[in-house]
């Protein structure tokens, strides 16, 4: 690309792609064409093996083909190690100086240039020193063509020599060592947007339009980043294929500077193609899954007017179903001869047979594991078969206090349109908080349907038969319940939300065939979060729940089934399940609660960060909150470490009002945030 003297064309500028413009200034071409002669050989990478993990030393099965904790896949084969050594390898030593002092920009530009962050990886002889040089002049180039400074030079010296003279030689001097390489880069003055113009050209009797450059950034006066005129054009087209037309791209693009003003007059014109209709939709990939399952799905329909957000709805869809290891829906790059775009999902189909687990630690409820071995696309369908158990409230060797739980889960996508599963669970189980004791068996199905990505609803029936002790005395309970449950979900992610909201709400009604009792179960929560800057450093997140249990009498509802407060996910730093309503000292559950928590979280660097919360929150012998107990608030902070697979929490709370049962202290550990 040339920028002449006065005023010149930017030619090339449709070469643009990820490192935005492959641009030198006056005189580059001729070290381009020398450069092809220089050879330079490949300097490998030094790739680890992931380490082993192991997960709960209860469960283990022979058949499993994978081994996954926290979505991520283990024991899937072995990588050896790989250690090339380069050949002759030049050692140098490089500087970089940037004139008119923004450091942010000098910063970008180290950041940027391969000699100063590879200076401590020696590249083969002069050969690999001067195409790293010739490619880290290209790339800086671009970078100042990103600021908009498209007047910025730079020049690379290597021993004293620039790199003209070196490619012209074909090597460098190696009198001194490590070689002294010096980048100057002169950054020009800032240019701004003059003439802007969008035009879309005609097309199937859809006459031309002029755009409005300001829908897509593009204003005059401002200034004029290249990065702007990429995502303008991204846009535009972008625009033209959720009207229907598939096959749009940029016909035309004018940019021209004029140095004398530091101007950049911007032209572009789209071509939004012949409108399209979805053609022929085929699969590629799929083995064990059934062909048809996967077309029903992706729920494309042939005929139908083209939808980029069809094909973005049906690749989500697919990967949802958690069998695919990839999933890729891939257009044609023509129409067939009946107008239409055909359509080809690609898949990868993931092992079939895993194993995972998880565990929590505190120092109220003590060690909990889980686990469980789960068969994937049981019958080709979707269908997945899991078994899965718990150990909890492993505290000091007292193996009388501990939970354990186990089930059978088997669930159907698909059952009634794509958006709908079926899911059946048989499990048994024993809980056993300070509060009470309960030994259950219970079955349940439900009908799940997501109608859009942020909003899910169930409706489903349950039965469980359990024997239960508290402070009221010993029962058993025989409960049959039809339960419904709405989530709306607009978080911008599940393990760390920086902003967006959570609500939910949840109905049963219920009849109890061993003390005749009819009841009524309700609960909701509403979960926002606010990003208090623009780079979400700083993050306020609320919590607030509430229910209410409808039934004339305390005594028919089961105490699992009934309303307690405490411990981590409630009010922190008090016993789990430990507040609410008390006989002789001993919690006994209530008929409805509230609970509120707030955090302040900031993140300190891009690995660590800390929290502040308060949480408070009571249960009522009432059938709805009418706040007569009191308020119980327990106050700490946290740590949390930013892994790939999200945040590892340390959090510490202390109870304000403890009472029988309750710590001075609590600390819980986990993955993810609080809530």
């Amino acid at each position: 690309m040339d920028i002449t003297p006065a005023r010149g064309r930017l030619s090339g500028f449709g070469a643009i792609n990820a490192c935005v413009w492959s641009c030198v200034i006056d005189g580059m071409k001729r070290l381009q064409g020398r450069a092809r002669k220089i050879r330079a050989d490949k300097i490998a990478a030094t790739f680890l093996t992931i380490a082993a993990v192991f997960c709960g030393g209860w469960i283990f099965v022979s058949s499993a083909q994978a081994f996954e904790i926290f979505g991520y896949k283990f024991f899937e084969g072995d990588q050896p190690e790989v250690v090339n050594q380069v050949p002759d390898p030049l050692p140098y030593t490089a500087t970089i100086t940037v004139s008119g002092g923004d450091k942010d920009l000098e910063k970008a530009l180290m950041e940027t240039s391969q000699l100063i962050q590879q200076e401590d990886t020696p590249p083969s002889g002069s050969p690999g020193l001067i195409s790293r040089a010739l490619g880290d002049q290209q790339q800086l180039i671009a970078l100042l063509y990103v600021k908009g400074l498209y007047g910025g030079t730079v020049n690379i010296d290597i021993a004293g020599k620039s790199l003209e003279t070196a490619v012209e030689a074909g090597e460098v001097s190696r009198r001194v060592t490590p070689v002294p390489v010096v980048i100057r880069v002169e950054t020009g003055p800032q240019f701004h947007f003059g003439t802007v113009s969008v035009r879309r050209q005609a097309s199937d009797g859809v006459p031309a339009e002029t755009l409005d450059p300001a829908k897509y950034g593009l204003v005059t006066g401002e200034p004029a980043l290249s990065d702007k005129i990429l995502q303008a054009e991204s846009r535009i087209v972008s625009d033209l294929k959720d009207q229907g037309y598939p096959l749009a791209k940029i016909a035309d693009r004018s940019v021209v500077a004029d140095h004398a003003t530091s101007r950049l007059d911007v032209a572009i014109s789209a071509n939004p193609g012949p409108p399209a209709t979805f053609g022929h939709v085929t699969v590629q990939g799929a083995k064990r899954t059934k062909v048809d399952f996967i077309i029903r799905q992706a729920e494309i329909e042939p005929g139908s007017r083209y939808d980029p957000e069809i094909l973005r709805r049906a690749a989500k869809r697919l990967r949802d179903l958690g069998i695919f290891a990839s999933v890729r829906v891939i257009e044609a790059d023509r129409l067939d001869t009946g107008g239409s775009l055909p359509i080809m999902i690609e898949v990868s189909e993931r092992k079939r047979h895993v194993i995972g687990g998880g565990g929590t630690i505190s120092s109220v409820d003590g060690l909990g594991l889980e686990a469980y071995w789960r068969h994937r696309n049981l019958f080709g369908e979707g269908e997945t078969l899991s078994l899965e158990g718990s150990v909890g409230r492993i505290i000091n060797g007292d193996y009388g206090a501990m939970e354990y739980s186990g089930q059978v889960v088997f669930t159907k996508p698909g059952v009634f349109g794509p958006a709908t599963s079926f899911s059946a669970t048989l499990g048994a189980k024993r809980e056993n908080p300070e509060t009470y004791e309960s030994r259950s068996v219970y079955g349940s199905m439900k009908l799940t349907n997501r109608p859009t990505d942020k909003l899910t609803y169930d409706v489903g029936t349950e039965v469980e038969y359990s024997r239960e002790s508290d402070a009221l005395g010993t029962g058993h309970y025989a409960l049959f319940g039809v339960f419904g449950n709405i989530t709306y979900d607009s978080r911008d992610s599940i393990v760390n939300p920086t902003r967006g909201f959570r609500a939910t709400l949840h109905a049963e009604p219920a009849y109890d065939a061993e003390t005749g009792g009819v009841m009524g179960f309700t609960k909701a929560s509403l979960s926002t979060y606010w990003s208090l800057n623009g780079s979400d450093r700083f993050v306020l997140a609320n919590r607030i729940a509430g229910g209410s249990i409808i039934s004339p009498h305390l005594a028919d509802i089961a105490p699992s089934r009934r309303y307690y407060v405490g411990g981590g996910g409630s009010v922190r730093g008090y016993a789990y399940r430990n507040v609410g309503p008390r006989v002789a000292g001993e919690v006994i559950g209530g008929r409805s609660f509230f609970e509120t928590s707030t955090e302040i979280r900031t993140r300190i660097t891009e690995t660590f960060g800390v929290v502040g919360f308060v949480d408070a929150g009571a249960a009522y012998n009432s059938q709805f909150p009418d706040f007569s107990e009191e308020l119980k608030v327990g106050v700490g902070a946290g740590l949390r470490y930013f892994s790939p697979i999200g945040p590892l929490r340390l959090d510490v709370a202390v109870p304000l009002s403890p009472e029988k049962n309750d710590p001075n202290f609590a600390v819980y550990v986990g993955l993810s945030q609080a809530f």
